[in-house]
């Protein structure tokens, strides 16, 4: 079984992340489901009609705009990071968090590296689904890299100038 880091702790992954090609037939009516966002987009009725848990999950090239309106229906939002190096998903975790004010779990998935989780909770993530070759338990260790921050963020919406005076 996987383990996540989610709020600071290592807990064991309770929710199953369906593939980008699953369909209503590999999905049972109970059970804690994150779903790829095309799947949710023509099946959303009869997914809402299941009795367990919702989310769903965001590739790179996908906005958040587009299910803005239903952000209510999720309990969790996945948002893919196809490379550490691809950063979009930084953006969508901010607007979720601000634009959006949506307080569910927001969770990194995908290529999630160590050094990438203090920046990512800073803008909204709450939940990590490391790489499956890292170590949750090394990984905790960033977010006490930096004592103090200078901009603002979702976490702290006032920059430390703002904060001094």
């Amino acid at each position: 079984m996987q383990r996540i880091i989610k709020n600071g702790q290592i807990i064991d992954e309770t929710w199953q992340l369906l593939p980008k090609d699953a369909s209503l037939d590999d999905i049972r009516n109970s059970g804690d489901i994150i779903v790829p966002l095309a799947l949710w987009v023509e099946h959303d009725r009869a997914l809402l009609a299941r009795d367990g848990g919702l989310g769903v999950w965001l590739d790179a090239g996908e906005e958040i705009e587009e299910i803005a309106d239903q952000l209510q229906h999720f309990q969790v939002i996945a948002l893919n990071f196809p490379a550490f190096t691809d950063g979009r998903h930084y953006s969508t975790a901010y607007l979720l968090r601000t634009r959006y004010g949506y307080g569910g779990e927001v969770r990194a998935i995908g290529d999630v590296l160590r050094d990438q989780l203090f920046a990512l909770r800073r803008v909204g993530f709450d939940a990590f689904a490391l790489r499956a070759d890292k170590d949750p338990q090394d990984a905790l260790q960033s977010f006490a890299d930096f004592a103090e921050v200078y901009q603002a963020s979702a976490d702290q919406p006032l920059p430390l100038f703002r904060r001094r005076a």
